[in-house]
């Protein structure tokens, strides 16, 4: 092959790499969830998709908390504030328990840790974190 050709081939197979490569501009929460969002699903010949697992009654904040919420506040894991320690409850308690649903449903990271969003309790309702919450936090 002589150099012109070379190069030509060259150019091309750059230019068609860099139209392929995904341009992520958008990096909005609702993009980046449509970008990374499944595009089906697969099941074996003749499987029925699993049914979403319910709960078999309500829980407690008491129940969520030594099934979810203990592997950091019970031990101050990542930065956690133990549930009965005044001190580091106290500037999150002075917040409000509105900030504090907020970080512990969206998640947040701050100079003292990380609190995941929902605590990692991906089943767990709005109103079964606000009442985990107060359950730390009561006495304060």
């Amino acid at each position: 092959m002589n150099a012109g050709v070379s190069k030509v081939m060259m150019t091309l197979g750059v230019a068609l790499t860099m139209s392929l490569s995904v341009n992520a501009t958008d990096l909005s929460e609702d993009a980046v969830n449509k970008r990374i969002a499944p595009i089906g699903k697969v099941y074996l010949a003749g499987a029925q998709p699993a049914a979403p697992a319910k709960p078999a009654g309500p829980r407690t904040a008491a129940d969520i908390y030594q099934t979810t919420c203990f592997a950091c506040h019970g031990t101050g894991a990542a930065g956690a504030p133990k549930k009965g320690d005044k001190a580091a409850w106290a500037p999150r308690v002075a917040q409000g328990i509105d900030k504090m649903f907020d970080h512990a449903w969206k998640g947040f990271t701050g100079s003292t840790g990380v609190m995941p969003a929902k605590g990692t309790c991906m089943n767990c309702s709005e109103d079964e974190i606000k009442a985990t919450i107060k359950f730390m936090t009561e006495g304060m």
